[in-house]
């Protein structure tokens, strides 16, 4: 192919040439680094990953494989297919995150098609309202790539799920009528699947609206299309500042000369960069991986943000590890590496609870007058409590209030745990609906 001659190997390699040409036989280094000729050829049938890849399943395998493609359909970009270790591709965690199994159609007991009620809790097309004063915005429910493991896997193919404009225009209606919202989560799908113009117009929109402080972008491009992250891209995004990225690495090998060259063009527009890795069985539950990538993320200027406990969904059963394993692996972060390199490890509490931090106990014990405590190490060592504490009483009065942190349009309400803690609330106690005690109390009155 004379129009490859000169190119850089390190993102144009051979391997990639053989893939390229394979899907269309005039491709070339332009090809291979436009987004949308990835699109284009997206993998989507076991006989083209055959094909491009040079293998051969077994044709009872092929056949489940299919039947999973029915229920649940696949879409894999000639990049990320093309990381694939073809020696050892049943082992190797790009092909476990892209290639349907036959574990996907077994649908366990505890399974469910929306764990995180994310459609109940949505007052407006598109937006989820969970937490008080942020939102989750569906501006897109297409990828570039459908993730095995995918928590949202009832909307994977399904083309009525496909935000309008109209739909949209809804969703920032919501934003715009709902003031206590500081925080705008762009998620999908993928928002950076939608054109430059279209995210620029919604950005435009959603940094219109004065109570919103921040806007968060979250997208697994940088993974499995970082071709995406064009110098056009970042020269839009840079104008909608303040403005967050949180992207999507599970494994060290997915961190490649392309994917690093995409989180610099970022970084350097002055992007602040997280990572959210969902902790999956046989693709990186392991310490020893995890601390690796998570190095390798700093060094690329992204902040590990969060270690997700695989969410409860439909077909992912085989994905899902013990609680247990992800505490093991904190536990061989937490003084083994630097803090800003240990994610929070959080379970994404099914029926909407949102995300609830799950982390190794690190006080052995306590009392009234000092805690015990250990460190990663084992050693144990006592802090003494202050022998005087003048609490201040506080009547959540902000308004009058002469602490030279005083905030305009302070507001604060006490909800949970948080309303027990309060000085101004006379509340003693929280009782779950249905409690069966207090039924007999009323039967028996």
């Amino acid at each position: 192919m004379a129009c490859n001659k000169g190119v850089d190997l390190e993102i144009f390699n051979e391997h990639q040439q053989k893939v390229a040409e394979t899907l269309h036989d005039t491709a070339c280094s332009s090809d291979w680094t436009d987004w949308k000729w990835h699109i284009r050829h997206s993998v989507r049938t076991v006989d083209d990953f055959e094909r491009v890849l040079d293998l051969r399943l077994p044709e009872a395998k092929k056949k489940i494989i299919e039947r999973t493609i029915r229920t649940f359909p696949m879409s894999v970009t000639p990049y990320y297919l093309s990381l694939i270790d073809v020696d050892d591709y049943e082992n190797d965690p790009i092909f476990l995150q892209s290639f349907p199994s036959k574990e996907e159609l077994v649908i366990g007991r505890y399974d469910m098609t929306d764990p995180l009620h994310e459609d109940k809790d949505s007052p407006a097309p598109g937006i989820t309202h969970r937490y008080p004063d942020r939102v989750l915005f569906h501006v897109s429910n297409t990828c570039s790539m459908y993730c095995r493991h995918c928590t949202r896997k009832r909307k994977v193919g399904d083309v009525d799920s496909i935000p309008s404009r109209e739909d949209l225009e809804l969703g920032l209606e919501y934003i715009r009528n709902t003031p206590q919202v500081h925080d705008v989560l762009l998620s999908g799908g993928d928002p950076l699947m939608l054109s430059d113009e279209r995210l620029d117009w919604l950005l435009t929109k959603v940094g219109e609206i004065e109570h919103v402080d921040v806007v968060r972008i979250g997208t697994r491009m940088p993974v499995v299309l970082p071709y995406r992250i064009t110098d056009a891209l970042v020269a839009m995004l840079k104008k909608h500042h303040p403005l967050w990225i949180n992207t999507h690495f599970n494994h060290p090998r997915e961190l490649t000369a392309s994917s690093r060259k995409a989180l610099q063009r970022l970084a350097d527009a002055g992007i602040p960069l997280g990572n959210q890795s969902v902790l999956l069985a046989g693709v990186n539950d392991c310490q020893r991986l995890i601390r690796s990538l998570n190095q390798k993320l700093i060094k690329n200027r992204v902040r590990p943000y969060y270690l997700y406990q695989c969410d409860m969904s439909e077909g992912l059963t085989h994905f899902r590890t013990p609680i247990g394993k992800g505490i093991e692996i904190i536990e061989s972060l937490r003084g083994h590496t630097s803090g800003f390199s240990v994610p929070t490890y959080v379970v994404d509490a099914p029926s909407g609870g949102g995300k609830i931090p799950v982390m190794p106990n690190y006080i052995v014990s306590w009392g009234p007058n000092k805690v015990v405590l250990r460190n990663y190490e084992g050693v144990i060592t006592t802090y003494n409590e202050p022998e005087s504490y003048d609490a201040k009483y506080c009547d959540r009065e902000c308004g009058n209030c002469k602490l030279q942190l005083k905030e305009d349009d302070a507001e604060e309400k006490a909800i949970g745990i948080e309303k027990l803690l309060s000085d101004w609330d006379d509340t003693t106690s929280l009782t779950p609906e249905n409690n069966e005690r207090l039924e007999r109390r009323e039967d028996a009155a």
